[in-house]
């Protein structure tokens, strides 16, 4: 962002400078501070169309008022209480009064004295040219210009509203930590410095988004992530040419490795204990200031099925519940085109009772099973969404209420089979027990798919879809990694925490084709369970 200067501004500055005499005077650009205090002051208003919201507070500070000082902060982003403790107090009242001594001021100057003696503040920036200036200003930092001085101070005194650590509305767990992510990227990487005070824990930070300026930050255990796997993420970061970062999702789409393909490539969470446990393992963390979920790479099939819980309970609980998300898997996806199939082209796969059950209650239905299957398929979805649009004090029961009303109704008019409704019913419950709300929505899209290919080839189509799901679920990669690892390839090193959890004091290592370098758990060394 370049400074429009107008050209009065530009004939004054220019007269400004050949009186200006003191030490810092230099050759000015446009982006440049300029030692004048008014000058920086006008130029500064005028670029952000004088701004309801930008405060400019000018005063005079030393002992006997000669040193003129200006602070500018944007309002609702800035802790004022801060600024007059921490800003004007100082400079205004105890700066006259301290011990500074004449010899000092002068070996100094008032910038160096302000700079590393007055100012009791954590952090404290110095900047010369505009462009900071505008960054820094609009983050909620607080700019600290001095006259005759070519250069200023962003003094970090952010403190705009917070939702502060709340529980996860869309990762909930009966056992475990209930704090999640919030909006704020400071609050989010204190929530995982917790939890792994290790020193090798890196963070890089970088600006997103020629006009939001989006933080965006990588977290990663640096000796364990596979140092390919940090690069090639930075790289497809640095890539990024957009106005606009704001959320993850963002990100998301455009640094995915394969784009059409309703399978998710990179996971996100809302939980600081899933992305701890995520980096513990060599993958990358990617946190985006404004949201809550966090970006998770690389994100192979298998980790859309596991949940933080499976780590808190029993092996063999985290076991048994992790077969029935995949049992779910398949009966979420092929539920309804099994049935059209059945009932379509294989009826002689049927019991005979049950033949007679299924064709009474279809005897007064005027569709066929697949036009039967899209009416109740859509309605549920649609009830869905309705759901989650309404407000929350109305959303469950609207979506609840109106799939019984609808169903009951549906099955009285003969539109619709009780048949079907039980299908859909099963269907539309297997498909909410996933963790990945995304792997979800991928299986309300393939469902229709084999629904279609039931009606037109029965169970052939249905073998025939699954054999093409599977080749393309094996050529895709997550940031280099094979998407079904450890399966495809298989790895049996990997298998004690795929489908099946093995104790903790079994998992002794990482994951192989994640971390390529340190793959040995520092913990592995905890006692086994005393044997008799």
């Amino acid at each position: 962002m370049k400074s429009r200067i107008p050209i009065k501004l530009r004939k004054l500055l220019k007269d400004k400078q050949s009186e200006s005499q003191n030490q810092f005077s230099q050759t000015q650009t446009e982006n440049q501070i300029f030692s004048d205090l008014k000058t920086n002051l006008d130029l500064i208003k005028e670029e952000l169309g004088n701004s309801s919201d930008i405060t400019t507070r000018e005063f005079q500070a030393g002992e006997n008022g000669e040193l003129k000082l200006a602070i500018i902060f944007t309002e609702g982003l800035t802790n004022t209480d801060a600024v007059q403790n921490f800003i004007l107090d100082i400079l205004m009242e105890k700066i006259r009064f301290a011990n500074i001594g004449p010899n000092v001021v002068n070996s100094l100057n008032w910038y160096d004295v302000i700079k590393s003696i007055s100012l009791p503040v954590g952090s404290l920036q110095e900047i010369s040219d505009f462009q900071k200036l505008y960054f820094h200003l609009l983050s909620g930092d607080t700019i600290l210009l001095i006259d005759g001085y070519p250069k200023g101070l962003a003094v970090s005194l952010k403190g705009w509203a917070d939702r502060g650590v709340q529980e996860p509305s869309a990762q909930t767990v009966v056992r475990g930590p209930k704090d999640g992510f919030s909006e704020t990227l400071r609050t989010n990487t204190a929530l995982i410095r917790r939890r792994i005070r290790d020193p090798n824990l890196r963070l890089e930070t970088k600006q997103i988004g020629k006009r939001t300026q989006t933080d965006v930050s990588i977290m990663y255990l640096k000796g364990v992530a596979n140092e390919k796997t940090v690069a090639e993420v930075q790289s497809r970061l640095n890539k990024i040419n957009i106005d606009a970062i704001l959320e993850s999702g963002y990100i998301e789409e455009l640094i995915q490795d394969e784009v059409f393909t309703p399978f998710p490539t990179i996971l996100n969470s809302e939980r600081p204990d899933a992305v701890s446990a995520a980096i513990l393992e060599g993958r990358i963390a990617i946190l985006v200031d404004g949201t809550p979920y966090v970006l998770i790479v690389p994100a192979l099939f298998v980790h859309f099925f596991q949940s933080s819980e499976d780590y808190y309970q029993r092996a063999d609980i985290g076991t048994l519940i992790r077969l029935l998300r995949y049992l779910a898997f398949f009966l979420a996806l092929l539920s309804p085109s099994a049935y059209i199939a059945i009932t379509t082209f294989h009826q002689e796969m049927l019991p005979t009772p049950l033949l007679i059950s299924l064709a009474a209650q279809r005897e007064g239905v005027p569709f066929p099973a697949l036009v039967e299957a899209l009416i109740m398929e859509l309605t549920f979805e649609i009830l869905r969404e309705a759901g989650l649009r309404m407000p929350r004090a109305i959303g469950s029961s609207i979506s609840i209420v109106g799939a019984l009303v609808i169903g009951q109704a549906a099955v009285e008019a003969g539109i619709v089979s009780p048949m079907m409704v039980i299908v859909v019913s099963i269907t539309a419950l297997c498909s909410f027990i996933f963790p990945a709300y995304s792997m979800s929505i991928s299986i309300r899209m393939l469902r229709f798919l084999f629904m279609i290919l039931a009606a037109t080839f029965g169970l052939f189509g249905i073998i025939l879809g699954l054999i093409v799901m599977v080749l393309h679920l094996n050529s895709l990669r997550s940031f280099g990694i094979p998407y079904m690892a450890p399966n495809a390839p298989f790895i049996l090193k990997d298998q004690k925490d795929n489908i099946i959890r093995l104790p903790h004091w079994a998992l002794s290592t990482r994951p192989r084709l994640i971390n390529q370098k340190d793959t040995r758990k520092e913990d592995s060394a905890a006692p086994k369970p005393p044997t008799k």
